[in-house]
């Protein structure tokens, strides 16, 4: 996720400018992250940051049931680096 004109946004494709930060794509976490006041120290962003996209990205993201599990972790093959 990234900061941009003082809302937080899901940066699916890393791909966005400015300072980014991981947030496990669960609304437990995010609410966790919010209540510690963690966006603006975490992004180095003044003030107040305002979540209302990244909550409904978090809960869709919830009942897709996006994100690695450890099951598809175990069925991911194994790359040589040599």
């Amino acid at each position: 996720m990234v900061a941009v004109d003082g809302r937080l946004v899901a940066d699916e494709g890393r791909r966005l400018p400015g300072r980014g930060a991981w947030l496990h794509p669960e609304p437990g976490c995010l609410a966790r992250a919010e209540r510690k006041r963690a966006f603006p120290r975490a992004l180095r962003a003044p003030g107040a940051l305002d979540a209302a996209g990244l909550r409904e990205h978090a809960a869709f993201a919830a009942d897709n049931d996006c994100g690695t599990t450890p099951q598809s972790q175990e069925t991911r093959k194994q790359v040589d680096p040599s």
